[in-house]
Order: structure tokens, then sequence, then C-alpha cells
């Protein structure tokens, strides 16, 4: 196996050349680190006339110690003594840098590691980094990483423009099988913003590549996703948060398995056997979260067993489950979520997260599955051909 360079690990190998004699802020967290599992921000302090001026932290903070959707207040870095911006507070405006703290930057680098899944907030920091960045005339930089659940599938809907928030920015299908640098590339050109991008590409990976093909460490980008095969289950099962069931925070394998305390769990398997879903299979499970939905409750559910990773689609199976637990929770404990989700108070969260109002329309009124998914594989495939001009790597051999 050759273990994969990443845009980080190519700049180190340049001594960051790039970037001498500039005044430097970067957006990071705990993955932004080198082969050597050295920080970007304690490697930027030390590195030949660089000047690191400040550190800019989304969701869940620059070292990772905030759970999803609390807010991250400013602060100084207790390792470099570097100040933090917030990139992640309590409004939709606080996820964009201010003007001032980009005054006097020559470069603005984004280095950490996406999901692969149109959910995941990080690669809209990014955006919204790269729009402030183009007015305040700041060169933009992309230091590249791998999608871990490959650069070939793409699966799901585009989000409607009603449907917009912060888990769905911009009209990405749930998998979209690319990397934050070519999604940089299609936001610049897509939303016209104008930016001065360059994308610092990996060595090594191919477009067919899972994680476990990359030769590197999965280290957790944020508190819930402790694994790669969470991040290969996570854009079906992240819908839960839509719901009141629990998706598995407050345990050991979030998004792998979910439940609540009115589910059957030999039922719901069995409904789900009788849609075939492939590359998967699902063992009865009892746990009990320690936060979030139904802390210290006891919960049934499932856990879901990914056999073909290649066969598996995520989101097929994330809409079946979620039908199943609409239909064997009715008049037992299942509801939708109502109150505020990712800065929008109008529109249900798990609309937000289909990115249309189709699927939970559909299962109310007992669709059946490939009616629910209606449409989305045309739009899978007219991303797939948008998408192309913006792609850095090519299939192996």
């Amino acid at each position: 196996m050759t273990r994969v360079k990443t845009g980080l690990d190519v700049w180190v190998e340049q001594g960051f050349a790039p970037l001498r004699g500039k005044r430097v802020g970067a957006i990071v967290n705990p993955t932004s680190v080198d082969s050597g599992f050295r920080h970007l921000a304690d490697l930027l302090v030390r590195a030949p006339g660089v000047e690191l001026a400040a550190l800019f932290g989304p969701e869940h903070g620059i070292r990772g110690e905030a759970q999803y959707m609390v807010a991250v207040d400013d602060a100084r870095d207790r390792r470099t003594g570097v100040p933090v911006f917030s990139l992640y507070g309590s409004t939709f405006e606080s996820l964009s840098p201010r003007p001032e703290w980009l005054e006097g930057l020559d470069a603005l680098v984004f280095d950490i590691q996406d999901v692969g899944s149109r959910y995941y907030t990080y690669v809209y920091t990014m955006a919204l980094a790269m729009k402030a960045a183009a007015k305040a005339k700041v060169p933009f930089y992309v230091l590249d990483r791998p999608n871990p659940l490959n650069g070939v599938t793409v699966e799901g809907n585009l989000v409607g423009e009603r449907y917009r928030s912060f888990v769905g920015l911009y009209p990405l299908p749930n998998r979209h099988g690319m990397t934050a640098g070519e999604l940089a590339r299609l936001f610049n050109d897509e939303q016209g913003f104008g930016c001065e991008l360059t994308v610092v590409p990996m060595e090594g990976w191919r477009r067919e590549h899972f994680w476990s093909d990359t030769g590197l460490p999965f280290l957790p980008p944020s508190p819930n996703m402790p694994t790669a095969d969470t991040a290969l289950v996570y854009p079906g099962m992240c819908q839960g948060e839509g719901t009141n069931v629990s998706e598995g925070r407050g345990t050991c394998r979030p998004f792998e398995q979910f439940g609540a305390p009115w589910v059957d769990s030999d039922a719901l398997i069995a409904r789900l056997e009788r849609e075939a879903l492939p590359g998967v299979r699902f063992r009865a499970v009892g746990f009990t979260p320690t936060f979030d939905k139904y802390r210290g409750e006891s919960c049934s559910g499932a856990f879901i067993h990914v056999t073909d990773r290649s066969a598996f689609l995520p989101l097929r199976t994330g809409i079946a489950i979620f039908q199943a637990l609409y239909e064997l929770g009715q008049g037992r404990g299942f509801s939708w979520r109502e109150d505020a989700y990712e800065f929008v108070d109008d529109v249900p969260a798990f609309d937000l997260l289909c990115g249309t109002d189709q699927v939970r329309r559909g299962i109310e009124a007992g669709w059946p599955l490939d009616r629910l998914l209606e449409g989305f594989e045309e739009q899978s495939r007219d991303f797939t051909r948008r998408r192309e001009r913006h792609l850095l790597y090519a299939h192996g051999p």
C-alpha cells in the first residue's frame, strides 16, 4: 500500500515556501496534522519566514472539544499563543470571518479533513471563508485531503433553494465524491466568489480509494465521527438529527447504531430486510446514551454492518431506516424534530437534511422506498457531469 501524501505533507516537504514572507491565517481543527502528527498551527509558528497571525475555528473548535451545534467562542490558542476567531457562533452571520479579522493577512489557509457528505459543515466554513477572503483580496489556499468514501460514487438529490442551510448551503448530493480542494474549485466557479484560490493537491490518491486504501490513520474530525466506518454510514444516518430517534450520540459507535426506548428491534430488522438493501446487514442492539437524546435511558434499535462498501448505498439505507421507524413508531413515540436546526426555524430539520420535503411527505403518505427516492438518481448523474471539470485526481490504472 502506498501512503498518500496530503496537501500539508507536500507543503512540509517544500518548507512552506509559498508562505514565506507572509502573515498567515489558518482554518484548522484536530485533523490538521502532517504524517508525523504535527499540527499545522505548531508547524507554522516555527516555519522560517512565516508569521502565523490568526487561527480560525470551525464547528467543534480548533482542538475539537465542542459538541455539534454548540457555539465556539473566540479565544487564544494555548499551544501557540495565537488568537483564535470562531467561525461557528450562535447566528448564521457568525459563520463567516469578519473583515477586520482578515486585515493585514497575506494568506488564508484551510486544512481540515472532510468526510464526503454534504451535511458536514467544514466545507461550508471553507466556502464562506473563501467568499470573505475574495472581498478582502486575501489569497486562499486549500491543503487537500482524501474523501474517505472514495471519489467515484455519487448518491442523492441536490439541495433545493428553499432548503439551503449550513448542512446544505449549495446544491450538492448527499454523497458528492469530491475532495475539499475539488469542492473549493466548484464553489469558486459556480458561486462566483472571485477568490484567488490555490489547491495544494495530494500525492498518491486515486478516485477509487476508500480511507483504508490511503495508508493514513483516521483522526476523528469531530467528536461523533470516531472512525472511517462512521463516515461510511453518515450520508444516510445524519438524517436522524431531524427526528427524535437517537443516532447513537453518547455511545461509542454513533451513526452506526440507532434506536429509541420505544423501538422493537426484531420488528425493525424484519421490516428493513424486506427492502433487500445492498451491501448491508442489521443486528439488534441495546444501548444507553451518556448524553443527547434519551440520556441515561435504555434504548433498543439496530447496528448497521456494511458487508460490501462498494455496493452499499448509505442514503437509500438511511431513508429506508427512517421510513421503517416512522411506520413502527406511529402512536408509540416517533416524531420529527420541530425546534430550530442550524440557524433555520421555519423548515423542518429533516427536510433541511434531505434538501427537500419529498422524503418526509412521502414517508407520511406511505409511499414505497423507490418513490421516496424518485428523481434522485437523475440529479446525481447531472451533478456527476457538472463536477467533472473541477476534479483533480484520476482513477487508477
